[in-house]
């Protein structure tokens, strides 16, 4: 971790915790062509099938930029699991349906984007069941979770119950709710949207923020919860 700190698994971290997905929206990749530009082929290739030198060699030996990925050569698995070396921060974003119905879930998909104006992004499945709320709302709240909240964070990541019963909240921008007790809230206009792959990007422009001055992060890493201690 950045900041001279290091990770401490919280208590009871034995049982599984939720899969939050991918941290970042991923776009589908495809093998590159050969470039259309001479009937002939590329020359002094010595490795068959290196469809990389061919798209990037041009008869005249002049190198060309790519057009598109090569084909991952790994499992969405694996995929999965270098991702999850990767330790974050985990929040829930709260907004509201056109009907008013309250809706949030548990993302680590989060990041700073600008300064000037304060813009941050997240991602969401397209196969999410809020995304019509998320993409029509004006609308949400990006709330970072403390150490002593991963119980909400697995709340908020299950399907079929009552993610908001029982907990203590207030109406924020646009009437996404605010959790209380976490680390930091960032309330956001919903700016812009980006379908990249499996997922859409959201770039929200922060109305208010707050923080809790006291709090310590709750840490996601390698599919299990933590919490942090300075070095």
């Amino acid at each position: 971790m950045g900041g001279g700190a290091k990770r401490r698994e919280s208590a009871g971290n034995r049982r599984s915790a939720p899969r939050l997905g991918p941290k970042t929206a991923t776009s589908n990749v495809t093998a590159s062509a050969l470039p259309e530009k001479s009937p002939r082929k590329a020359r002094n290739l010595n490795h068959q099938g290196d469809a990389a030198q061919a798209s990037a060699i041009s008869d005249n030996g002049v190198m060309t930029a790519p057009t598109s990925a090569l084909a991952p050569g790994f499992s969405t698995q694996d995929f999965r699991t270098a991702l999850g070396m990767f330790a974050t921060g985990v929040t829930i974003v709260t907004g509201r349906d056109a009907n008013g119905v309250r809706v949030g879930l548990t993302a680590n998909s989060f990041n700073s984007v600008s300064l000037s104006p304060p813009l941050v992004l997240w991602s969401l499945s397209r196969q999410a069941g809020s995304m019509p709320a998320f993409t029509r709302g004006s609308h949400y709240a990006i709330h970072i979770l403390a150490a002593e909240q991963r119980s909400l964070a697995e709340r908020f990541a299950r399907r079929e119950v009552d993610r908001f019963a029982g907990l203590a909240f207030r109406e924020g921008a646009g009437g996404a709710p605010i959790l209380e007790g976490v680390a930091a809230v960032f309330e956001c206009f919903n700016r812009s949207q980006y379908e990249e792959g499996d997922h859409v990007i959201f770039v929200g422009e922060v109305e208010r923020c707050e923080r809790r001055e006291s709090a310590q992060p709750l840490i996601f890493h390698g599919g299990r919860f933590f919490t942090e201690l300075p070095l």
